[in-house]
């Protein structure tokens, strides 16, 4: 459980600061997928706090809960922006993603 919620919050975390950085890859995608440039920060905001939450959820198990369940919903919604760009080969990294906050929504 400890290291799942570690890893995945570091992987989060990297994903929100990658936001905030705006690279080109990035902004392509977002616009391949139909999603506005101005949401980035917002979506970087989502994944931080989820990262952090989980971390948070180390001492404050139900914070980690609640971070968890957030970050299924937010991957969720993901991977359904990919499939609605018809993105197939992107799926991979929204999907592990999601299968990383499931694993640890069933172990918090």
């Amino acid at each position: 459980m400890v290291i799942m919620s570690v890893v995945t919050a570091a992987l989060t975390i990297a994903a929100a600061a990658a936001d905030f950085v705006r690279p080109q890859w990035i902004l392509a995608n977002m616009s391949r997928y139909g999603v506005p440039h101005a949401w980035l920060p917002v979506l970087g905001a989502v994944k931080a706090a989820g990262g952090l939450g989980l971390l948070a959820g180390l001492a404050v198990p139900a914070l980690g809960l609640a971070a968890a369940a957030g970050l299924v919903l937010y991957f969720l919604g993901a991977v359904g922006t990919v499939v609605r760009a018809r993105c197939w080969s992107h799926l991979p990294s929204p999907g592990l993603f999601l299968a990383l906050s499931i694993g640890c929504a069933l172990t918090a």
